[in-house]
């Protein structure tokens, strides 16, 4: 059965256990499914590319018990080994509270946690650490733990008669490194395509684990769950006209699930992939288009300048459905300011300018104002924010164009979102995979958006929209 590789804290050493693990089976030709905790997208990037195959996400808070189970069977079961890496500490969910903690998800799916822990500058204190790891919560098996930044031969011999008077396994001691420290960005480690030397990362990874790690008492531990169904297979087959629909998609927007192509491709709608920094037009075919979130404060001037992709996306909005996340939707306001404070002007189709702001993180409870593309009014769901941009409009909260109200921990109910005809844009991320009615509404609207305009996909691909102003607000 898989493990959980969790820690006491966030930057303990996760997720550069996890890459060499997922590196060292890689290697060695062995089929190995990698899991993320939580809703995190960079981490993940991370995973799938040192594991060679898309890192799934088991989110409980997000998706509730039922999708986390079948994802895990039906992704995991269809490899040799398995990996789940947890997220910020082993016991950290929502506000002060273990609701969809990594203990949590060990916790449904029975799994072992191997934990690591960042041992520097520590000797007879590791016992105190991993006592209270261990005997926190019976219900969950500590199968050993890994130790972090370990500085020397000394070093590691001190920790290990720690370990073993408490009877518990060593799996491993990593190096304090500093070549193999992960770079950082305003939201969390840099995406995967950012980081130089790739390959060489991935064998440095590799012989990370094979030096450093006992993966004879490892590797047992990843074995693979028992199979299950693919998550989507109870979900019909649409034997309907397909509909495209237009993902953005580089590296200005990247924050995605797997599944949600997936889902799409799975209910008729498959991916076109549009790059807005390209300067590309929207595919003619597609009959819809999602921006997800991603970095575009990160490339502002140049998407600023990308006149074909701005103009394409204005005629776009006027006839066929558009879903935009996060930094999605910050593509669609009048002005954006970059990561220097410098503001931009970006496709002028909502009135508002985005500047940067005060970090907002957490899960929310949505209810729906208004029909969207992809929500009906009165509809309830989760979703998740992480932005540190803000944005600034005269909008009053009892305005037509609110999406709907929203709330979490700390944070009161309040409206966000923007609404019309075509248009759902909100800071908010959904998966839309746990949640298939997001998917079936998003179909139903590309099949209207087709009947209202049938030669609009023309009008998408030129180079002129019926907006022609960047800094025009439509409402």
């Amino acid at each position: 059965m898989a493990a959980v590789i969790a820690a006491p804290a966030s930057g303990s050493g996760k997720t550069l256990l996890s890459l060499a693990l997922l590196s060292w089976a890689q290697q060695k030709g062995r089929r190995i499914q990698a899991f993320k905790v939580g809703p995190d997208y960079l981490d993940a990037q991370l995973l799938s590319q040192a594991s060679g195959q898309a890192c799934r996400n088991l989110d409980l808070n997000l998706c509730g018990e039922t999708w986390v189970r079948q994802a895990f069977h039906g992704y995991g079961g269809a490899s040799e080994l398995t990996l789940v890496e947890g997220v910020m500490g082993l016991f950290d969910g929502i506000g002060s509270s273990t609701t969809g903690s990594t203990a949590d998800v060990a916790r449904l799916l029975d799994l072992p946690v191997v934990l690591v822990v960042d041992a520097g500058g520590q000797a007879a204190s590791l016992g105190a650490i991993v006592r209270g790891f261990r005997d926190h919560d019976p219900q969950l098996r500590i199968a050993g733990v890994v130790l972090n930044k370990v500085s020397s031969p000394r070093h590691r011999e001190l920790l290990a008669d720690v370990l073993e008077r408490m009877e518990v396994p060593l799996l491993g001691c990593l190096p304090r490194s500093e070549a193999l420290a992960l770079p950082g960005r305003h939201l969390g480690l840099a995406p995967a395509h950012e980081l130089e030397a790739p390959e060489q990362r991935r064998q440095a990874w590799a012989a990370l684990a094979s030096q450093h790690l006992n993966l004879e008492r490892l590797v047992p531990l990843l074995q693979a769950p028992r199979p299950g169904p693919h998550p989507l297979a109870s979900i019909p087959v649409e034997q309907g006209q397909p509909l495209p629909v237009a993902l953005a998609s580089d590296a200005a927007f990247h924050f995605r699930y797997q599944e949600t192509s997936e889902l799409l491709g799975h209910m008729g709608m498959p991916v076109l992939r549009w790059s807005p920094l390209a300067d590309e037009a929207i595919p003619a075919d597609a009959k819809g288009l999602i921006l997800p979130g991603g970095f575009p404060e990160q490339h502002a001037a140049q998407l600023s300048g990308c006149t074909r992709s701005l103009s394409s996306l204005r005629a776009f909005v006027q006839q066929r459905p558009l879903y935009a996340e996060c930094g999605g939707m910050l593509v669609l306001g009048e002005q954006l300011t970059d990561l220097d404070g410098t503001s931009h002007p970006m496709a002028g189709l909502l009135p508002f300018t985005a500047q940067r702001g005060p970090l907002q993180v957490g899960y929310r409870r949505l209810q729906a104002r208004r029909d969207s593309p992809a929500v009906e009014s009165g509809q309830q769901l989760v979703g998740h924010e992480f932005h540190r941009w803000e944005l600034h409009t005269n909008r009053p909260s009892s305005d037509r164009s609110v999406l709907w109200d929203i709330e979490g921990w700390k944070v009161h109910r309040h409206s966000e979102g923007w609404v019309d005809q075509t248009v759902h844009a909100s800071w908010v991320h959904l998966h839309w995979a746990s949640s298939t009615t997001i998917c079936s509404r998003w179909r139903a609207a590309l099949e209207s958006g087709e009947r209202r305009s049938p030669n609009a996909s023309s009008a998408a691909s030129s180079p002129r929209g019926s907006n022609p102003s960047p800094n025009a607000g439509a409402g």
